[in-house]
């Protein structure tokens, strides 16, 4: 049945399809419109994921222009909102939002999606407060500014299916996803870069782009694809949105202290969150089966490229997203102060020193695709998913203050690896689902992607934190005691959660100043001691090596993580592709054979 659907869909005949429709597709495909769509969806996909990702490194130029201090433990949930509020929402309704595409059009939701976004990206520079009130001004904005971005998101994949021929879609896929995964490091570079002018710049920044992302989009794009009028599955959207937004929202606050642990855990709310999402995910999948028209349709999950491709895309999701945090945090905490950068400094820098990670993403991306269109998707994707964990064991093998030239030579790897895996996984994925799903298709495939960017945060900070918390505590006593801080006040901030050492990292910070100054210390030690300690190299050193040992238990999963995302991608079916290929050539075998036979009747 899915294979009927699909084909009809492809030549025009499915569900919603007008007479002529195939005749006026096959033109569009022949023609330049493929073009305009691939380089309109690209430039939606580039601003959705630079948006995720440009607060990241601009975080404490924005925090000290609304006048707020972001280590300040009360203010430790505006920071994560600030930081996890655009990929929460992302990941929540990109399935719905591909679904209505289905049901009212891709091209009319990914038009409405950059008007949305453009209207987020000219309220945010304006912010009229400062302290919590600035913050949460900036939060409900990026929030409605992540609503257009999921309709970019979900609807861009479904575009560039109806419009490309099955064979250029592993290119065209190509392009657009290492459009949307370098978008997320480009976003670094542009934040560290516009905030050291001024911290607005780094939301004006996407209001010409939103604007005239929104009227090329208007003009230029087509509806060519099957649509499938149905009702809307509302009791399925609730009880998806309300339980993804529990687990995601239980696994953020997860790394947060609490009742005297290093992590919360234990708390009500992780806790409500935790099994109260899980709960609602679980009834969410009961309701679908039982609806007459769902918001996904489960029964495509019995298609093993489509399963399986979801399956390694959030998975390796979720190491792409450890690994760039950790390398935030090993470059703007660590090694870029040791080499005489100051810690204002640091987020721009940091960004800068990543580019070999995004330009493997730009060059292997678009060639994987061109190749995978020729000769299958399982292997490049499962290739550059293994090319990837041997990069993860090749930064093991560095010291925290590393030679430049082999941590370049191992990200460019790492990017390159995943560039290799992105587009022929999404591609695959794309061709194995009926036309009538593609939109609901690359939502849950979006849905699965952010979803391992917000996971990864969880997973990789929680080990991370945990392994800090089997050495920091007693490296930090020894180092302040060992620069005459008494003993009794060492070992009180010697004893405090470690996710305030990771978060200073994290932003560029020296926090050391900040945690003696209350206690009045610095002014009874000498000044040889007080220039030590607040200096750009004892923070660095000091954790450097509790660091390490975290990133040994963060590497070591993401690895196993990359290994098993490869063996899922081996067993891509390609099935959807075959069967593509094949009624192409049908159709085409009948027109020849219907022209020869007219010439003989002449």
């Amino acid at each position: 049945m899915a294979t009927t659907d699909r084909n009809q869909g492809d030549n025009g005949a499915g569900s919603g399809a007008a007479p002529g429709a195939g005749d006026r597709k096959r033109g569009l495909r022949g023609g330049h419109y493929k073009w305009v769509a691939l380089s309109n969806t690209t430039l939606g996909m580039l601003s959705a994921t630079v948006n995720a990702s440009i607060v990241i490194i601009a975080l404490p130029a924005i925090f000290r222009g609304i006048k707020l201090n972001p280590l300040t433990p009360s203010n430790v949930s505006y920071l994560l909102w600030m930081l996890m509020g655009y990929l929460v929402v992302s990941a929540v309704l990109v399935v719905t939002l591909g679904r209505l595409g289905d049901i009212y059009g891709r091209v009319r939701m990914y038009n409405l999606g950059f008007a949305i976004f453009a209207l987020g990206a000219l309220a945010l520079p304006f912010d009229p407060y400062t302290g919590p009130s600035g913050a949460l001004w900036l939060i409900g904005w990026r929030i409605l500014q992540a609503v257009g971005g999921a309709m970019l998101m979900a609807n861009s994949p479904a575009i560039l299916t109806d419009a490309f021929p099955f064979n250029q879609r592993g290119m065209a896929m190509g392009i657009n996803q290492v459009a949307g995964i370098s978008g997320q490091f480009i976003g670094l570079i542009l934040g560290g870069i516009l905030a050291a002018v001024d911290w607005r710049l780094v939301f004006i920044v996407s209001v010409p782009i939103g604007i005239g992302g929104a009227i090329w989009s208007y003009l230029s794009l087509q509806e060519v694809g099957a649509r499938t009028p149905s009702k809307i599955d509302w009791l399925g959207n609730v009880t998806f949105a309300v339980g993804l937004i529990g687990l995601l929202t239980g696994i953020t606050y997860g790394i947060q202290p609490y009742g005297g642990h290093s992590m919360g855990w234990t708390s009500p709310v992780v806790l409500t969150g935790l099994i109260g999402g899980i709960a609602l995910l679980i009834a969410f999948c009961f309701i679908e089966m039982r609806v007459d028209s769902p918001m996904f349709d489960l029964r495509l999950l019995r298609i093993r490229s489509f399963s399986t491709g979801a399956a390694a895309a959030l998975l390796a999701s979720i190491a792409r997203g450890g690994m760039q945090f950790m390398l935030i945090i090993w470059l703007q905490g660590i090694w870029l102060v040791l080499h005489g950068y100051s810690f204002i400094d640091t987020p721009l820098w940091s960004g800068i020193y990543l580019l070999p990670l995004t330009a493997g993403f730009l060059i292997a991306g678009p060639l994987s695709g061109w190749l995978s269109d020729r000769y299958g998707a399982r292997f490049f994707a499962s290739g550059g998913l293994l090319l990837s964990a041997a990069s993860f064991g090749g930064l093991l093998l560095l010291p925290v203050n590393f030679s430049y030239g082999a941590f370049a030579a191992l990200i460019f790897i790492s990017g390159a690896g995943m560039g290799l895996f992105s587009a022929p996984n999404a591609a695959a994925v794309m061709n194995s689902v009926p036309s009538n799903q593609r939109g609901a298709a690359s939502g849950m495939l979006a849905t699965f992607t952010n979803s391992g960017f917000v996971l990864s945060i969880g997973i990789f900070f929680s080990l991370m934190i945990a392994g800090l918390a089997s050495t920091l505590p007693t490296t930090l006593t020894r180092g302040l005691t060992g620069q005459g801080v008494p003993a009794a006040i060492a070992h009180q901030i010697g004893s405090l959660p470690p996710v305030g050492s990771l978060f200073a990292a994290f932003l560029g910070y020296n926090p050391v100043h900040q945690l003696l100054a209350p206690t009045g210390v610095l002014h009874h030690l000498p000044p040889r001691n007080v220039a030590v300690l607040t200096g750009k190299e004892f923070f660095p050193q000091l954790i450097s090596g509790p660091f390490h040992h975290g990133l040994v238990i963060v590497f070591t999963m993401a690895m196993t993580v990359l290994i098993i995302a490869a063996l899922l991608a081996l067993r891509h079916g390609g099935r959807g592709l075959v069967r593509e290929r094949a009624a192409a050539e049908t159709a085409k075998a009948a027109a020849q054979s219907e022209q020869a036979e007219e010439t003989i009747q002449a």
